[in-house]
């Protein structure tokens, strides 16, 4: 996990051509999609090409923008999936309940009783609030945990870790028997 000055936050992704003017369309990760230029420089995770957004506007999406450099569908569309990132220091301080995603990813979910179960590898929002993705030391599929003060109670970037139950629990429930399959009818 890096928290340095010189990593890199992913603000949003070009999802593709709008219109055949060479506007792209950008879902956003900031939490106002308008802030996806508030910020400097946009550039890719390795920094070889960088892009300044020229004008914007907000959509269901998050913004359709004018990128310069960018003046027709076809180049608009090659940059489809394109991530775009900046320096982290060029981002706010955080309060202490608060937290960049990227802060999160990697972290060691812990049980109540201290003992590590899992690892977060992604957090989403698919319109309900965060959800934080853990894969479960103990293996099978990822387990999804609403990022609330209530399935998340302690929260601790600096030491590396999260506390939930859930994880434990859902792992519990998914018991293997002799012929490998999962029973799930507890």
């Amino acid at each position: 996990m890096q928290n340095n000055d010189e990593s890199k936050i992913c603000l949003g992704a070009i999802a593709g051509a709008h219109g055949v003017n060479g506007e792209v369309k950008i879902k956003t990760f900031t939490e106002k999609p308008e802030d996806i230029a508030a910020y400097g420089m946009l550039t890719t995770e390795t920094g070889d090409r960088s892009f300044s957004i020229l004008g914007m506007r907000t959509d269901k999406l998050g913004v359709v923008a004018r990128i310069d450099g960018v003046n027709d569908r076809d180049t608009a569309q090659n940059l489809k999936g394109t991530r775009l990132y900046v320096k982290r220091n060029a981002l706010p301080e955080v309060d202490e309940e608060t937290w960049y995603h990227a802060d999160l990813i990697g972290l060691s979910v812990k049980g109540k009783d201290n003992e590590q179960v899992g690892v977060i590898t992604a957090v989403h929002d698919f319109g309900a609030g965060d959800i934080i993705e853990v894969a479960p030391i103990a293996g099978g599929g990822s387990v999804f945990v609403p990022f609330t003060r209530e399935a998340v109670p302690t929260v601790d970037v600096k030491q590396g870790f999260i506390v939930t139950e859930f994880v434990k629990t859902m792992a519990d429930d998914n018991h293997e028997d002799e012929t490998g399959r999962v029973d799930e009818s507890h």
